[in-house]
């Protein structure tokens, strides 16, 4: 079948593939209907590597999907054929210690969709294992349903900041994480959130979302304003989703004492952060990897309306225009957030 292939650097092509389709008793085949770019897909494609992730023979790429189960396994009873679903990307060793643990995403065997030298999902059909496979509810489309993989992650460093009702929230960055990260943080509880970027188009979007606050960066002082909503005393919690080196060295300027600062963005360059200030604020520092246990409540949040990712869908795609979509996703507009590839239905 024909999959968008990264062959390597800078080369991108649809042509076919001869891939193991064979379905296991704990499996389910999916035919694919929308996959999402993410940032990582782009940094695949433009240099190669991400980190000792390096792309070193051809490898398919996508790993934000939704589609519809087209058969399934003899073991597995919560889905059946026609079902709408959703699909987690990282599949762990169940007997690891990170996944006995809970910590699935730790887990150093973890095979993850589009991460060298593991295929993703950019095809007509995926087996995947039922575990991580997730009937979609009625009310959510195949777009919204593509958008879990990216709200998880928002949804996983809510989590880790541990909000408390009412809490005001700093998000550095309001590109596809950042706002959803937002998003995120409004559901699990924030009474507002404040999202900085240089992108004025996005801050408009992100404005809309609900009670957000935008920053320019480049004209207003994020201190500042933060000060001014919060009488002088800081935000409760920063998350540093920009992955921008000198936004990441700054995460502790417009926390308040006692504040906890939540690391999403992956600079490219180690960072020098100022101990000392954080010492000085008592600051908790948490990371975070991916995400572990929460597409069932980014799903119940999306299906109840609570979280609404549709403004973010920007951009759409047909299959045979993948070429064209990666490299726009490489280039593209201020106005832009997220960008995803529609497949032909066939059965």
């Amino acid at each position: 079948m024909e999959a968008v292939v990264l062959e390597k650097v800078h080369e991108l092509k649809i042509r076919d593939i001869d891939l193991p389709m064979e379905v296991g008793p704990h499996d389910v085949r999916i035919a694919v209907h929308t996959v999402g770019i993410c940032g990582s897909d782009v940094h695949y494609y433009q240099h190669g590597a991400i980190g000792p992730f390096v792309v070193r023979e051809p490898m398919v790429m996508g790993h934000e999907a939704s589609g519809t189960v087209v058969e399934v396994g003899s073991a597995v009873h919560h889905l059946q054929v026609g079902d709408r679903v959703c699909m987690e990307p990282g599949i762990p060793d169940a007997d690891s210690k990170a996944a006995r643990l809970g910590m699935y995403n730790l887990d150093p065997a973890v095979r993850f969709w589009a991460t060298p030298p593991v295929h993703g999902c950019l095809m007509p059909y995926v087996v995947h294992p039922a575990t991580f496979t997730y009937k979609l509810p009625n009310s959510i489309s195949f777009a919204e349903g593509a958008m879990v993989e990216p709200l998880a992650v928002g949804m996983h460093a809510a989590v880790k900041a541990r909000i408390k009702p009412g809490d005001l929230a700093v998000v550095l960055g309001a590109g596809t994480i950042g706002m959803l990260t937002a998003l995120a943080a409004l559901a699990g509880g924030c009474s507002q959130v404040v999202i900085t970027d240089v992108q004025q188009p996005k801050l408009d979007l992100a404005a809309k979302l609900g009670p957000i606050t935008p920053v320019n960066v480049t004209k207003q002082n994020l201190v500042e304003v933060v000060h001014e909503l919060t009488d002088g005393w800081g935000a409760d919690i920063v998350f540093e989703a920009s992955g921008n080196e000198r936004s990441a060295a700054s995460v502790f300027d417009a926390l308040c004492p006692g504040g906890c600062v939540v690391f999403i963005g992956m600079p490219a360059a180690p960072v020098t952060l100022d101990i000392v200030a954080a010492q000085a604020k008592e600051a908790h520092i948490e990371t975070i990897f991916r995400y572990a246990h929460v597409y069932p409540r980014a799903l119940a949040l999306m299906g109840s309306g609570k979280i609404d990712v549709k403004p973010l869908i920007t951009d759409t795609f047909e299959f045979k225009d993948s070429i064209a979509a990666f490299d726009y996703a490489g280039h593209m507009r201020p106005e832009s957030v997220k960008i995803q590839i529609v497949l032909p239905q066939t059965r």
